[in-house]
């Protein structure tokens, strides 16, 4: 079994670079303060070492330190800002709230601002020093169609990768002559040794025959010369990617939806609160709902449907009954009055089914209450898309399945952009995927807000 590469896509000397700095940082802040003078100046040391670490790994977290990072001012400043408010988050809640440490004020105020301007200079200068041509980068022969060529030279000139481009290597005869071009692939071998090549890039393409590409890795690894494979041929659109091994094998991923365990641990987390805080705060009125739904028609007073949940999950969805009890049996016979463009969802303004409390609970969105027991249960979500009926996904065609990738929720974007209002399904399917690609926590917090002023103002029946 080979050597591991655990670690080969990190900037190892940027991390050197921050740590160097950190203590640049605690020594200008203890001459200011005069720390060094204090016989227990070796505790405010311990203090910069925990914040330091806490530093690092946030931004090791943050991908900060990963070479094919693309270096942009404003996302470094984001990412190191953002890493310098977890530290001191971090390690003030371990010296005052937990430790109950006495650390003088003054200087743990101007360590932090010293420390801020400090690896702001690290960031600067390891982008600087990467940039200014490394004579140890590796020299580079891409391979390809000079189109991709140009495309990935430029993303490499955007990250810290460290590369001194010698040439391009065309695939395709009418390539040839064009700048930067030093040959055919034919002439690998000869190319490499011409050129005292240390690595090479090759863009595999779907013209790009697979037994031809494992030829070329063969004479790269017989030669001694790193390999690196663009798998070109397998985007998926506006997946996301990433790269992960399974013992020697390599895995590349392709995903839509977030896979980020600590986001989906956070999101549990606020859904299991939630809906605990609504059960308890919603008691009362869900009390006086049964007791009204009851009096007002026969039937039970919770409505239990089978709806379909994540990638396909079937789950039955409470809610308060404020339809009659043959609701079903008629939906059949008022589908020619559908006010949904195509059949994927059933609606109508005036539905003869709904009762009188029903009309109320569901003006008020009353009837959605019991839909917390759904939230904590985990079969649903706080936040996501609406839940759709087993008859409604059996006519869903391929790019509507994508809106059950996650866990459907009580309320959305499809809620609180105007849902009484649109009646184009695809339009239904964009808002919902849309939530899907740019969800994170705070886009929750936002929709939830809006769901209940929307509530309170009663703009859009939920």
């Amino acid at each position: 079994m080979g050597r591991g590469n655990k670690g080969a896509s990190t900037n190892v000397l940027y991390i050197v670079s921050d740590i160097l700095f950190g203590c640049i940082s605690f020594v200008v802040s203890a001459l200011i303060t005069g720390i060094f003078a204090r016989e227990d100046w070796r505790k405010y040391f311990v203090v910069a070492v925990i914040f330091m670490l806490i530093y690092i790994l946030s931004n090791k977290e943050s991908r900060i330190y990963n070479v094919t990072t693309f270096f942009y001012i404003d996302r470094v400043l984001k990412h190191v800002t953002k890493s310098i408010l977890i530290a001191t988050t971090v390690t003030s809640t371990l010296l005052f709230y937990i430790g109950n440490a006495a650390v003088d004020g003054r200087f743990y105020v101007i360590y932090l601002v010293v420390t801020y301007i400090c690896v702001i200079i690290s960031a600067m200068i390891m982008r600087i020093l990467v940039k200014s041509g490394n004579v140890f980068a590796p020299r580079t022969l891409m391979i390809g169609g000079y189109e991709h060529f140009e495309k990935f030279n430029n993303y490499l000139h955007k990250s810290n990768t460290e590369v001194d481009i010698i040439g391009y290597v065309s695939v395709k005869p009418e390539d040839k002559g064009k700048s930067e071009y030093i040959g055919c692939i034919e002439d690998l071998e000869e190319i490499i040794k011409e050129n005292n090549i240390d690595q090479v890039y090759i863009m595999h393409r779907k013209s790009v025959a697979l037994d031809m590409v494992q030829e070329y890795i063969s004479m790269c690894m017989e030669m001694g010369v790193t390999m690196r494979i663009i798998m070109d041929s397998y985007r998926a659109g506006a997946a996301q990617s990433y790269v992960s091994s399974v013992g020697t094998y390599p895995v590349i991923t392709y995903h839509t939806v977030s896979l980020n365990m600590s986001e989906r641990a956070i999101k549990r987390a606020v859904d299991i609160v939630g809906s605990l805080a609504g059960i308890i705060l919603t008691s009362p009125i869900m009390l006086v709902t049964a007791i009204a739904i009851k009096i007002d028609s026969k039937g039970p007073v919770i409505f239990k449907q089978q709806r379909v949940g994540m990638n396909g999950r079937h789950f039955n969805i409470y809610k308060f009954r404020s339809m009659c009890n043959d609701a079903e049996s008629l939906k059949k016979k008022l589908m020619d009055q559908n006010e949904m463009e195509g059949e994927f969802m059933f609606k109508m303004q005036d539905d003869p089914r709904i009762t009188r409390v029903g009309k109320f609970i569901r003006k008020t969105s009353i009837d959605e209450l019991p839909q917390f027991f759904n939230v904590l249960i985990g079969n649903m979500s706080l936040v996501g898309t609406r839940p759709p009926t087993i008859d409604e996904v059996d006519k869903y065609e391929r790019n509507h399945w994508r809106r059950i990738s996650i866990k459907p929720g009580i309320t959305g974007m499809w809620q609180v952009s105007g849902r009484s209002s649109i009646t184009d399904f695809a339009e239904i399917v964009s808002l919902d995927t849309e939530y899907i690609d740019k969800w994170n926590v705070l886009l929750d917090f936002r929709i939830m807000i809006k769901t209940v002023l929307q509530i309170f103002t009663r703009k859009g029946a939920f």
